[in-house]
């Protein structure tokens, strides 16, 4: 069953690609695992997932070490406080939930004392939910420009989680100004000066209800579990 999901959800991804003018492999499926044991991820390994995202260090940690011999990469997904970031950089590729001056300075911190160049998405906040982490959209670019003064840090794009809805075109004017916020941005810093290690190459957005949607909008990353592993216990 669940390689069976996981070709589904691939050729899903395909063809919602193929269907707005984009190359497949401009989109890359996240594999989102929390809460499901090592030996269904070895089982999503064999099927062909290759990029796993994790919510919780202590969770992942154990699950990376036991996988440690597997050819896959790491993506942490949730939210993030700044005294946890020394087990998450020691552990994730690609950290998507970064959202504050202060934890990219602890992140620069501590992936510069093991000689590492961390890579990160800012995570925006687009509906402005209370509940919810990430920026505002008007803080995006003054941290972008704190984000270049550190040199162990790359940023490679944004990510957002938008409000839940059960219809996915309800969804997409989030994932559309997760877009423009994007370009706007480009355009901005294309006019100054910074250390190389600004590019917004990557939008993290969409998972199993809407992730259609967010790749018509320009998704290079979608973070999808249940659609994979089943609803989780």
């Amino acid at each position: 069953m669940l390689k069976e999901n996981l070709e589904n959800v691939l050729n899903r991804i395909q063809k919602a690609a193929l269907n707005c003018g984009r190359k497949p492999e401009s989109v890359r499926l996240v594999a989102v695992t929390k809460t499901v044991p090592v030996h269904r991820i070895k089982d999503a390994i064999e099927a062909g997932a290759t990029i796993f995202g994790e919510n919780y260090v202590q969770e992942a940690g154990d699950k990376i070490g036991e996988l440690s011999a597997c050819p896959v990469s790491w993506h942490f997904i949730g939210t993030l406080q700044s005294n946890k970031a020394k087990y998450v950089v020691k552990l994730f590729d690609l950290i998507h939930s970064v959202d504050s001056v202060k934890l990219i300075t602890e992140i620069n911190k501590q992936a510069e004392k093991i000689g590492k160049i961390q890579d990160i998405l800012i995570q925006v906040n687009v509906a402005g939910e209370a509940q919810k982490s990430g920026i505002s959209p008007e803080q995006a670019l003054d941290l972008l420009k704190a984000a270049s003064e550190l040199e162990n840090i790359s940023v490679k794009g944004l990510m957002t989680m938008p409000p839940y809805f059960n219809d996915p075109e309800k969804v997409r004017p989030f994932f559309k100004q997760l877009r423009e916020l994007s370009n706007w941005l480009q355009k901005e810093l294309s006019d100054l000066s910074y250390n190389g290690h600004i590019r917004l190459d990557e939008l993290s957005m969409g998972m199993t209800g809407d992730f259609e949607a967010a790749i018509d909008e320009g998704a290079t990353l979608v973070r999808i579990g249940t659609a994979i592993f089943g609803e989780r216990v």
